[in-house]
């Protein structure tokens, strides 16, 4: 199976990446463009089979390793 685990900034934690990357575009002409978050994507590829199984044990993962929980959400998507 195939884990997908997308890492991003709470609502209200200052994502300054993701601010520079709003200035830049704007800079670019795309003016349009409100707001940007920056994230990170990590992907996961282990021995499980049952999806259930293999989503409590990247979410442990994700608590225990893989996001700040205190500053970061996390989604999980399994693709079996």
């Amino acid at each position: 199976m195939k884990a997908i685990v997308n890492v991003f900034l709470k609502n209200g934690v200052l994502d300054s990446q993701g601010k520079a990357v709003q200035h830049a575009l704007s800079g670019h002409g795309f003016e349009s463009v409100r707001d940007v978050r920056v994230g990170k994507q990590i992907i996961i590829e282990m021995d499980e089979n049952d999806t259930a199984t293999a989503t409590a044990k990247v979410a442990h993962m994700c608590e225990e390793l893989l996001a700040n929980t205190v500053i970061e959400d996390y989604e999980i998507e399994i693709i079996a």
